[in-house]
């Protein structure tokens, strides 16, 4: 294999297999390349057998994208057996081989984000709790947190002086339990558990560290405790370890992420290599300088400064805007200008905002001018309630103890079994401490059910066991899915529970693309099963909008719209980094409470590093709150980028256009406008 094309420090990281490595890489400094060259070299050069390597990063695209690049380099049959996913898609596969260890049956359920609150909210009433005052998802983040930290139920300590807290000491026992029987994990069990296998079981644990002698992953600033001792445990026999991260990118401790992970590498594994990729190939030589400037004031960081080999390029721009509609406006003729001067598509264009609720003034502004945007971020495909009512179905099919969906689906759509006779049912399965499927097997037992209720529920479990044994034999899942939701006409009651029928329309197409998924999921995989499908559902990019979608609105000729969150790792030509004030960016939170307030400002540098070609910073003087216009204070991150670098004017102090901007300006206007009258 040729690594001829790598500069010296990225061949230095590919040639280093033995031993831990530590890769610190900046942004924009090809570390995807890197990485997938290494695993290339290695199977080509070094014959190792793909399937000792385990690649893992954090999301199915990245995942996807990796594996494919190594693909291309060795080809297919090559590549055949090596590990390259996600962190809970690498649990997941642990526990399907060894879970039974820990009290599970091998087809547990795994609970999605809406289930877990639901389920959160029934023991909440159950302990008598306001659910009016006290949000069950705000409990469910504290339960979250501990077993991100490893601490089971037992362990929880309350380490703030907060109602939550003291709240979730008494929800997380219960909570757990009800998981297990109802032979459920949730996303943080997915690795919580693995690591309990790996931990408590010698045996198993040696068998992984025999399967996997190579370890990379990706984004390793981003781990929390329970993923760094995972991967502590799979690497302690043969040490050959290596991770690639940028601390100066690491923004996400407020979900667990443990900055600490990255930074104490070298104590933590002995005799560790560090390798710095520092030579920047996205932005020009001002960005660079401007995110060094800033970035360099953290001092929980590993010292290194993003280079180019090209240019210096223009200047940064710093606007400053009477209030935030005048920087909508701004920004609208901003981008008229830079689309006629430098010829670029709307898609070039990125505005990026520290909250999502920024994103209103620009909306309004772009809708006016008709011009096209697209909006990242927004409610998930598969958490949508009708999405949700349709999978509740097939999470029964495999799992008929899973009782959170088995009471979504109970009566809906409406069968005759109301609130009444599900009361009844449950409050029967608790007497008799039985899973609630084994009552509704039987209901004639249960004590002042109806006749009606008893026929519902008889035929409600003859129509599940009917297509229990359909799916098992079946070669076409999506034909299935669709005779079952044509037979409890699902359709039908999504569009009696709609306000108007668009809405309907929407929310059963939603439905049909659940089939339509299914099926494209069928062609992807050699042994499809529903299980499995219900696996790959559960395991879509957590916190992040529904990747399908997000990929579909980047390919879009439109403005981006997007938090600075959901930009990393990602790039545009033109950046719009808006809202540069005290209390955006940095936020409230970093500067009244306990929050860090380096991680904003390393979320400032990951702004400033997703432009390649020209970076524009805006802040407004007023801003209004509660209908009124109140001042506002620069971000104190504009004072550390040297003024050199900047090219600053105020909104009134703006040159005016030129006669070729005005006049594209105006053509533009009125050809909006035509469009406008036409629709």
């Amino acid at each position: 294999m040729n690594i001829s094309m790598l500069n010296p420090q990225q061949q230095a990281a590919v040639r280093h297999t033995e031993g831990p490595l530590l890769l610190l890489a900046g942004a924009g400094s090809g570390k995807t390349r890197v990485i997938t060259s290494r695993i290339a070299y290695m199977v080509d050069e070094l014959r190792v057998p793909s399937e000792q390597i385990l690649a893992v990063t954090f999301t199915n695209k990245a995942a996807r994208e990796m594996l494919e690049r190594v693909i291309e380099q060795i080809g297919r049959k090559r590549a055949k057996g090596m590990a390259v996913s996600t962190f809970h898609s690498m649990c997941v596969r642990i526990l399907k081989e060894d879970i039974e260890r820990l009290g599970y049956k091998k087809n547990f359920s795994i609970y999605a984000t809406a289930d877990q609150s639901r389920l959160v909210r029934d023991i909440m009433q159950n302990l008598s709790v306001d659910g009016k005052k006290f949000d069950a998802d705000r409990v469910l983040f504290a339960i979250s947190d501990a077993k991100n930290r490893l601490v089971p139920p037992e362990q929880f300590v309350v380490r703030y002086q907060d109602e939550y807290e003291y709240l979730a000491a008494e929800v997380y026992p219960r909570y757990q339990k009800a998981l297990k029987a109802y032979n459920a994990v949730d996303f943080d069990d997915i690795i919580m558990l693995a690591v309990r296998l790996l931990k408590d079981f010698p045996d198993v644990r040696e068998k992984y560290q025999q399967r996997f002698r190579y370890l990379m992953v990706d984004e390793y600033q981003d781990t929390n405790a329970a993923q760094y001792l995972m991967l502590r445990l799979l690497a302690e026999k043969h040490h050959n370890l290596c991770v690639v991260g940028d601390d100066d990118q690491s923004i996400y401790g407020w979900r667990g992420a443990d900055l600490g992970n990255i930074l104490d590498f070298e104590k933590d594994f002995a005799g560790a290599k560090v390798i710095r990729l520092e030579q920047n190939y996205r932005s020009s030589g001002n960005i660079l300088a401007a995110a060094n400037a800033v970035i360099k004031n953290n001092k929980k960081r590993k010292d290194k400064a993003l280079w180019t080999s090209g240019d210096q390029g223009r200047q940064i721009e710093y606007l400053r805007c009477a209030d935030g509609e005048d920087e909508a406006r701004l920004v609208m003729e901003r981008i008229h200008a830079e689309r006629f001067k430098h010829n670029l598509c709307y898609s070039d264009f990125a505005i990026l905002y520290r909250t999502n609720v920024q994103s209103r003034a620009f909306e309004e502004q772009f809708r006016y001018e008709n011009i096209p945007y697209v909006l990242i971020g927004g409610q998930q495909f598969f958490d949508r309630k009708e999405v949700k009512d349709a999978v509740a179905y097939l999470r029964v099919l495999v799992n008929p103890r899973d009782e959170v969906n088995l009471l979504r689906i109970l009566n809906y759509p409406k069968r005759g079994i109301g609130e009444a006779s599900a009361d009844r049912l449950i409050r029967h399965s608790a007497d008799l401490d039985r899973p609630l499927w084994e009552v509704l097997a039987d209901p004639s037992e249960v004590e002042g059910l109806g006749d009606k209720a008893i026929e519902a529920v008889a035929g409600f479990v003859a129509l599940m066991e009917r297509y229990r044994k359909a799916f098992a034999h079946t070669r076409q899942l999506d034909h299935t899915v669709r005779e079952l939701f044509a037979e409890i006409k699902l359709e039908d009651e999504i569009y009696r529970g709609a306000d108007d029928p668009t809405k309907g329309r929407r929310r059963a197409d939603n439905v049909e693309e659940v089939v339509n998924s299914m099926a494209s999921y069928e062609e992807r995989e050699e042994k499809p099963s529903l299980a499995g499908f219900l696996e790959k559902v559960s395991l879509l990019d957590k916190d992040q909008p529904n990747r399908d979608s997000k990929e579909k609105k980047l390919q879009q000729d439109a403005v981006i719209l997007m938090s600075l969150h959901s930009s990393k790792g990602l790039e545009f030509p033109v950046v719009f980094l808006v809202g540069m004030e005290e209390e955006y960016l940095p936020h409230k939170r970093a500067i009244n409470e306990t929050f860090d307030i380096e991680e904003e400002r390393r979320l400032c540098y990951v702004g400033i590093t997703r432009a390649r070609s020209h970076l524009l910073l805006l802040n407004a003087a007023s801003r209004k709150k509660y209908g009124k216009l109140q001042p506002r204070i620069a971000s104190r991150f504009l004072q550390e980028i040297p003024a050199v670098l900047l090219q600053e004017q105020t909104s009134e102090g703006r040159p005016p256009a030129s006669e070729e901007e005005q006049e594209v300006m105006a053509s533009s206007f009125f050809s909006n406008m035509r469009t406008m009258l036409e629709d």
